[in-house]
């Protein structure tokens, strides 16, 4: 059950850095495959912060599971 609980964290930890990447510091680059489609017009910025804002959002509640998971089982 501890490893579950540390790769929650590890997961949370992840998702949260990436998520802070690209949606706060504009690093799109992190995202596959999007500045070629970008440059053909397939995809636009609001896809990239949308898809920033969902990894924040993922990654926080991983991480305050996996804490919460540590401290109170």
């Amino acid at each position: 059950m501890l490893v579950l609980k540390i790769i929650a964290v590890m997961l949370g930890i992840a998702f949260t850095v990436f998520g802070y990447l690209i949606y706060f510091r504009k690093k799109y680059h992190l995202i596959n495959g999007f500045e070629k489609d970008f440059q053909a017009g397939k995809k636009t910025e609001r896809y990239a912060t949308t898809v920033g804002l969902i990894e924040f959002v993922i990654g926080v509640a991983c991480l305050l599971t996996g804490i919460l998971l540590i401290l109170f089982a």
